[in-house]
């Protein structure tokens, strides 16, 4: 379990920076083209906000895999080991709920409706760019029942 985690951990270190790094060298052309240049880059526009939603869902999925997202600790931290345990797992029940729902189904959904939809500057389907819902959907789904499994295995409450 903790192989798989390393492994999709380290591929969307990867990707996540990759779009970072894309973003910044888009961003640069992007003045270069405007300042220096005087004929802005107009694709290059697009691009950056298509890869920021990328990483920043990207982001989001690694978040996950860490339970790095926004809790209330003090509230479980007073119950029991058993009640901590559950409440944890409750959690990640409630993020598996979500990425199942709205990140993998609406995502696909919305990806399959795009795909007849070109963007205004590239002439790619937007659909190509909205794959990444239900990417982080699934991740996020992987992710949460790795995260209950290792919620199980501890013997405190607290992971």
């Amino acid at each position: 379990m903790n192989k798989l985690r390393e492994i999709l951990t380290q591929i969307l270190n990867v990707l996540a920076g990759v779009s970072f790094l894309v973003m910044v060298v888009l961003t640069c052309w992007q003045v270069l083209t405007r300042y220096v240049l005087n004929n802005p880059s107009s694709w290059s526009e697009e691009l950056v906000s298509y890869m920021f939603a990328w990483m920043s869902l990207l982001g989001a999925s690694l978040v996950t895999s860490e339970r790095g997202h926004m809790n209330i600790p003090i509230v479980v931290e007073k119950c029991s080991p058993a009640l901590q345990k559950l409440l944890l797992c409750l959690a990640e029940v409630i993020g598996f709920l979500f990425s199942a729902v709205i990140l993998a189904y609406g995502g696909f959904q919305i990806a399959n409706l795009a795909m007849g939809q070109m963007t205004s500057s590239l002439g790619v389907p937007i659909g190509i760019f909205y794959v990444v819902l239900p990417l982080c959907g699934i991740l996020n789904m992987v992710y949460t029942v790795l995260n209950m499994a290792d919620i199980m295995k501890k013997k405190e409450g607290t992971a």
